[in-house]
C-alpha cells in the first residue's frame, strides 16, 4: 500500500513539474486554437451572409434591367461592385453594366468595367467573356494593339474559336488580310460542324479568298 502511495505521489509530482513547465504554453495554444476556430466560423458565416445579400441585390439588378429601369440597375450594380466585390455576383454585375454602357455609347466606362471583371472574377468563363467583350470595345475604339493583347490572354477551349474570330476582325481592321485569314481559319478549325456561327466565319474566309478548312 505504501508503495502504491509512493508511486501515485511520484506521478503527481511529475505532473506538477510538467504543468509548471508547459502549462502556460498549453493554455496559450488552446486559446489560439479556440480563437482560430471562432474566427473560421465567423468568416464562414460572413461569407454566407455576404453571398445571400449579394444574390438579393443581383436579383434587383436583373429585375430592373427587365423593367428597363436603367437607373435602378446602375445603382444595384454599383452596390454589388462596391460592397460585395468578393462575391461571384459583382463581376457578373459589371458585365451587365458594361453592356448598358455600350448601349449608351459610353465605351470608356464599359471598358473600365470589363477590365475590372477580367481582373477580379474567379470564374474562368466569366473572365473569358469579359476579355472577349473588352477586346470588342477596344476594337470599336480603334485600340487595335490593346485588343490583340487582350485576346492573347489564356482562355478555355470553349471560347477559343471566339477569340480567334475576333482576332481576325482586329487584324482585318489593321489591314492585315493574310493574318486575319489565318485567325479566321483557326477559329473555323475550332468549331464543331453543327455550330451555327461556323457559317459566319466561313463567309469571312470566302471574302478573303481561299477555302475554309
Amino acid at each position: 500500500m505504501a508503495t502504491y502511495d509512493l508511486d501515485e505521489q511520484e506521478r503527481l509530482d511529475e505532473l506538477k513539474a510538467w504543468w509548471k513547465r508547459w502549462g502556460n504554453l498549453l493554455m496559450i495554444g488552446l486559446a489560439v486554437v479556440i480563437a482560430v476556430a471562432a474566427g473560421w466560423r465567423y468568416w464562414q458565416n460572413r461569407v454566407a451572409t455576404q453571398s445571400l445579400e449579394a444574390a438579393t441585390v443581383y436579383e434587383q439588378l436583373t429585375q430592373s434591367l427587365a423593367a428597363n429601369d436603367t437607373k435602378a440597375a446602375r445603382d444595384a450594380g454599383a452596390m454589388l461592385i462596391d460592397q460585395y466585390k468578393g462575391t461571384a455576383y459583382a463581376p457578373r454585375a459589371a458585365l451587365l453594366l458594361a453592356r448598358l454602357n455600350v448601349g449608351a455609347k459610353d465605351l470608356k466606362s464599359a471598358q473600365a468595367q470589363l477590365e475590372w471583371t477580367a481582373a477580379n472574377s474567379k470564374e474562368p468563363a466569366v473572365r473569358d467573356l469579359a476579355r472577349l467583350r473588352l477586346a470588342g470595345v477596344q476594337l470599336d475604339q480603334k485600340q487595335y494593339d490593346a485588343a490583340l493583347k487582350t485576346l492573347s490572354a489564356t482562355h478555355s477551349d470553349a471560347f477559343a474559336f471566339r477569340f480567334h474570330d475576333l482576332k481576325g476582325d482586329v487584324l482585318l481592321a489593321q489591314d492585315k488580310p493574310a493574318e486575319a485569314r489565318a485567325a479566321y481559319q483557326a477559329a473555323f478549325g475550332k468549331m464543331a460542324e453543327d455550330n451555327p456561327y461556323r457559317n459566319i466565319v466561313e463567309l469571312k474566309l470566302d471574302a478573303l479568298g481561299g477555302e475554309a478548312k
